[in-house]
């Protein structure tokens, strides 16, 4: 556990979860009240099983992404973990579906649990909030509770999909989410069918952290489970490389975060990889820029501008042609 709680919180910065939005007020409780057809519904995760009775009304999320998917479903939570180093209130895709709304933070790198009850919530949302067993217990007594579905002990990183769905049926939309999840589907199927190139050619996804090691991203991780979707090879599983074992970063294309291109290639054991030579590698700089930060969120609304946002740098970096100049993010 404590390996993907590490890369929860460094990804917190890329992740994205401020101050921002012009509106103040707090969000009216979204939903209809009393029973509905499809409720009750029981979702499984971490802890064991939570049975939703009816749909819920005041809708509090606390993990690092789940906001986001009960915004892609019309659903306003009514407090929210906020995040890190990004403005994460004006993330450009979510905010059509904020329409303005800015809403209250119940903690971010550590919960507020009376916060949370102050909320009165009768859904608590955390599918991807790496709670621990004591405070699920207690977030447990105040509303019903969806723990993690992914990234703990042997069980693998949720997909954007499965997470989709699990909030799709704890808040009566199943088929919106199963509507929404093939639109984007088609989005990234239609994106490689465009762009062949991607297809089967091997990608690093890499972060330089604060002690000059690099975090290489793999399938354990959501935010490169993205170029996957795009028909790109990622490592198995992440893993800290050390400045020495830099070449491992020397792929078909290295995708990288932390530093500017000039700050990267001062470096030059980063500088001699035939990767960055070949003008191969996509620098999308800073945590607390937009595109990192999609990745982290790796949400139905992020994702879309992912999508737009990365392909044109991706395509420039895979068209065998070193004298194309791949743009920074």
């Amino acid at each position: 556990m404590k390996k993907s709680v590490q890369l929860v919180v460094t990804g917190a910065s890329v992740l994205a979860l401020a101050v921002g939005c012009a509106s103040t007020d707090e969000p009216e409780p979204t939903g209809n009240s009393g029973s509905a057809d499809g409720f009750p519904v029981t979702v499984d995760h971490r802890f064991g099983e939570t049975v939703i009775d009816t749909e819920p009304t005041r809708v509090v999320t606390i993990g690092f992404n789940e906001q986001d998917f009960a915004l892609a479903l019309g659903v306003k939570p009514v407090a929210t973990r906020g995040n890190l180093s990004y403005d994460y209130r004006q993330r450009p895709w979510a905010q059509e579906a904020l329409g303005g709304t800015e809403i209250p933070e119940v903690g971010s790198t550590d919960l507020n649990l009376e916060q949370i009850a102050a909320q009165a919530p009768d859904l608590i949302l955390g599918p991807y909030s790496f709670i621990d067993q004591g405070q699920y217990d207690q977030l447990s007594g105040m509303a019903p509770t969806i723990a993690d579905i992914g990234g703990y002990e042997n069980v693998p990183a949720a997909t954007w999909q499965q997470e989709f769905a699990v909030v799709g049926e704890a808040l009566g939309k199943q088929q919106e989410a199963q509507d929404q999840t093939a639109t984007l589907e088609q989005k990234f199927a239609d994106t490689e069918a465009e762009n062949p190139q991607f297809t089967g050619k091997s990608l690093s996804l890499a972060f330089v952290m604060d002690d000059g090691s690099y975090l290489l991203l793999g399938r354990d991780d959501i935010r490169a489970l993205f170029f996957t979707d795009l028909g790109f090879e990622i490592p198995d599983a992440s893993e800290t490389i050390s400045p020495e074992n830099l070449d491992r970063l020397d792929t078909d294309v290295l995708v990288i975060a932390g530093q500017s291109r000039e700050q990267l290639q001062a470096n030059p054991i980063i500088a001699a990889l035939d990767v960055v030579q070949q003008d191969r590698t996509v620098y999308i700089g800073s945590f607390s820029t937009d595109l990192p930060s999609a990745l982290g969120y790796s949400s139905p609304l992020s994702l879309d501008y992912a999508i737009d946002g990365f392909t044109p740098m991706l395509a420039a970096a895979t068209d065998d042609d070193p004298s194309t100049v791949v743009p920074d993010a």
